[in-house]
């Protein structure tokens, strides 16, 4: 049945009233949330706010390598030692190397770029400091519901967003209901924050509704695969940092790697493809393993045992492909709009400095009594931030990278190591761009097909034993939430001009082709999906689209 013959047949659906829905229980959604407690309680007045999280709890799906910056933390929480927040590495040396097949070449301390260095910041798992904020903002009054998917966009007459109704459950695959149907339920706010992460299901809707994107670059992104490693104690070096560019990427794809050596005799260990990478051949999830057969990257974890696995896209176009933050009704909050700064490689501080001012803007238009119109305050205060300023000097970071590597070395030094020397914070030009990631995609026959070795289970594994170690599950018997628009066009384009790309680019192999000549078939395996969103991304005809499933499906990360 469809959405619509349900809603017939079963609704209405019910509903509940709210000053402020946030949709996503990450670190930008939560800090959206807390902010507007804490201000509602600073003036002695009662703002009613929920969240909506699709994973099973907060945390459960969120992925990153991760160094944090505190300072918005430390702005929504003065006082997050005394409180317990779980930011208890500090990093102790940086190192960056550039490799060959190989080699490996360090880059002298006095070089090292201000961007790539983390004096004062913490290795930390995204996922705990989630789970702690979740626990913040419910001790404030906040209401979370997790395992709720927000599923559908809401409109007012007057073309405002109202609200969003989460997703059905209890429908087989079908899209039949079954004995455990239940009708989603509407929640209406006077104003909805989105912080879905990247290539949020419905901030990639409002962007094309509301043209927010319009002016601007297209977004750029990366596909981060990250593997988390229980270390031998000899090999351990608490606070180390380590970042890498070169092999075994050529030279015309951006990317880089991370290697954080953690709390309690941890590494975490990742690779980041940029998206936008042209050879149909390139597998993001095989490079990652061939990478960690380097001799320099070995090292750290021979001896070791993998303990986690995870894959997740990432909003990397910066400053110059940031949307309009503010439509009618509601706003974009940090990954969910890309304030991610990707020459850090930091995004959680921008996500939790963006909720902030995103609630402050909201918390003055409630207190005037308005709802449903745009809260041009936030906009007007990201711009005066020192988030704002941060991402004006790093503008040109993955723009430079779309010219080659070794021009964008060359030019990464020049406006975030030279021009700071000679007292020029931001770059006096620049570059823009004008190609999505999905159209640099080339036919197979350009290219040479690249032959990776099979894994040894030691080092290097395959995708079926690595999403095991993220404890992704789907209930079977559900609505596929990677839809195609046209069943045909994997066969028929994607197959026979790139190779199918799907199979490659997918890290959690979800996508396969079976059966030969005219009974080829793309099967698709959702019960395997991570979330990462790369097909809804990378695929160059841009016919498949990620939804999200029912019932808090997916990976349910632990210490990543």
């Amino acid at each position: 049945m469809t959405p619509e013959a349900l809603l017939n047949q079963y609704g209405p659906r019910e509903s509940m009233e709210y000053d402020v829905v946030v949709v996503g229980a990450g670190p930008g959604g939560l800090a959206s949330a807390i902010r507007l407690k804490q201000l509602a309680a600073g003036a002695g007045r009662e703002v009613s706010v929920c969240v909506l999280e699709k994973g099973s709890e907060p945390g459960a799906h969120i992925l990153s390598g991760a160094i944090m910056d505190p300072r918005a933390l430390t702005e929504l929480f003065p006082d997050w030692k005394e409180l317990g927040a779980p930011l208890k590495q500090a990093v102790t040396e940086d190192q960056f190397l550039f490799l060959s097949e190989t080699g490996a070449r360090a880059t002298p301390q006095a070089l090292l770029p201000e961007c790539f260095q983390n004096h004062g910041n913490y290795i930390i798992s995204l996922g705990a400091l989630t789970r702690w904020l979740a626990q913040q903002a419910e001790s404030q009054g906040v209401e979370i519901f997790p395992g709720f998917a927000a599923a559908e966009l809401l409109y007012s007459d007057t073309g405002a967003v109202r609200g969003v109704a989460t997703g059905n459950l209890g429908l087989d695959k079908n899209g039949e209901p079954t004995a455990e149907f239940q009708l989603g339920m509407e929640l209406h706010a006077k104003y909805t924050l989105f912080a879905e992460g990247s290539r949020g299901q419905l901030g990639r809707q409002l962007i094309a509704k509301y043209s927010l994107d319009a002016g601007k670059d297209p977004q750029a992104y990366g596909l981060g695969i990250k593997e988390l490693w229980q270390a031998d104690p000899a090999r351990h070096q608490p606070g180390l940092v380590v970042h890498t560019a070169g092999w075994p990427l050529d030279e015309d794809t951006y990317g880089g790697s991370f290697i954080y050596h953690a709390e309690d005799g941890k590494i975490a260990i990742g690779l980041v493809v940029g998206l936008d990478y042209r050879n149909p051949w390139l597998s993001p999830f095989e490079e990652f393993q061939r990478f960690k057969t380097h001799p320099t990257i070995r090292k750290h974890l021979e001896g070791g045992t993998r303990i986690g696995y995870g894959a997740r896209s990432i909003t990397a176009g910066g400053l110059l492909s940031l949307p309009k933050l503010v439509f009618p009704g509601g706003a974009l909050v940090g990954c969910e709009a890309g304030t991610l700064n990707a020459s850090r490689i930091k995004g959680s501080h921008a996500a939790i400095k963006t909720g902030m001012l995103a609630a402050e803007a909201a918390f003055q238009a409630l207190g005037e009594g308005r709802s449903g119109d745009e809260l041009t305050a936030y906009p007007a205060a990201f711009e005066a931030s020192w988030l704002h300023a941060e991402l004006e000097q790093s503008k040109n970071f993955k723009q430079w990278f779309k010219k080659g590597r070794r021009l964008a070395t060359l030019m990464t030094g020049i406006e975030q190591w030279l021009l700071p020397k000679l007292g020029m914070r931001n770059p006096p030009w620049t570059i823009h761009r004008t190609t999505p990631d999905h159209a640099c995609l080339e036919p197979a026959d350009r290219h040479q097909k690249i032959a990776y070795p099979k894994p040894d289970g030691q080092l290097t594994f395959d995708r079926l034993s690595s999403v095991f170690l993220s404890s992704t599950n789907h209930a079977e018997d559900q609505p596929a939430h990677l839809t195609l628009k046209d069943p045909s066009v994997p066969v028929n384009i994607n197959l026979a001009t790139y190779a199918g790309p799907e199979a490659r680019y997918c890290p959690a192999g979800v996508y396969e082709f079976i059966g030969e000549g005219q009974a080829t078939r793309l099967q698709i395996n959702a019960q395997n999906c991570v979330h990462c969103k790369t097909c809804d991304i990378k695929d160059p005809t841009q016919n498949i689209v990620w939804v999200a499933p029912q019932g808090g499906g997916g990976p349910n990360y632990a210490g990543m």
